[in-house]
C-alpha cells in the first residue's frame, strides 16, 4: 500500500504571495515555527486513495513537492515531509531511522533496517539524515546519539531505541505492533 503526496494549487492560493509561513495545517500544530518560508506560494498536500479521518483536517499545505511513502521499503524523509507523511499514515506504526552520513553503526544498520522494511507489511519505514537541515526535526524529537530509533502511532512517538541494536528494535517493533 502507497500513501502518496500529491500537490495541487487551490483557488485559495493560487494568487498568494511567496511571503506566506513556512508550513500551515488546517488543524491545530506547534511545528509552523520550525519551518522557513518557502521560496513561491504554498501547495496544498492531498493523499492519493485514503479518505480523511473523522475529525481530520481537511489539507496540510507545506512547500514539500512530492512525498511518498510505501509499505516494504524505506522512505527519505526530511524536515518539511515528515509530518505530513506520518499524519498520513494514520494507525499505522510508523518506525524512524534517526542516522547520520558519517556514523559507522548506522551504516551497519541500514541493511538491516531495508529487510525489516520488506518483512513487515504492517509498517510505515522512514529514514531522516540528521544533517544540518533537519536539525530542528532532529531536535524537536529529541535526538540525543545515532542511530536512533523513534516508533510512533497515532502521530506520537511511542517508544525509542539509541544504537545499532537490531534485536531490542524488532522487540520495540513487535511490542507497538501488538498494542
Amino acid at each position: 500500500m502507497a500513501l502518496q503526496i500529491s500537490l495541487s494549487n487551490p483557488p485559495s492560493l493560487r494568487s498568494s504571495s511567496a511571503g506566506s509561513s513556512g508550513l500551515s495545517v488546517a488543524s491545530s500544530s506547534s511545528y509552523s515555527s520550525v519551518f522557513s518560508p518557502p521560496s513561491r506560494p504554498l501547495k496544498s498536500v492531498s493523499i492519493a486513495g485514503r479518505a480523511p479521518r473523522s475529525g481530520a483536517a481537511g489539507a496540510v499545505r507545506c512547500s514539500v513537492e512530492t512525498a511518498i511513502a510505501e509499505v516494504g521499503q524505506v522512505t527519505e524523509v526530511n524536515k518539511d515531509s515528515f509530518w505530513p507523511i506520518v499524519r498520513s499514515a494514520g494507525d499505522k506504526t510508523v518506525v524512524l531511522d534517526m542516522y547520520t552520513q558519517w556514523c559507522g553503526p548506522c551504516k551497519v544498520m541500514a541493511p538491516k533496517y531495508q529487510e525489516l522494511s520488506e518483512k513487515y507489511s504492517d509498517v510505515l519505514f522512514l529514514k531522516l539524515d540528521c544533517n544540518q537541515d533537519n536539525k530542528p526535526l532532529a531536535k524537536e524529537l529529541g535526538l540525543k546519539v545515532v542511530p536512533t530509533f523513534k516508533i510512533l502511532k497515532d502521530n506520537k512517538v511511542v517508544k525509542e531505541v539509541t544504537g545499532a541494536k537490531l534485536d531490542n528494535l524488532v522487540l520495540a517493533i513487535d511490542a507497538v505492533r501488538s498494542s
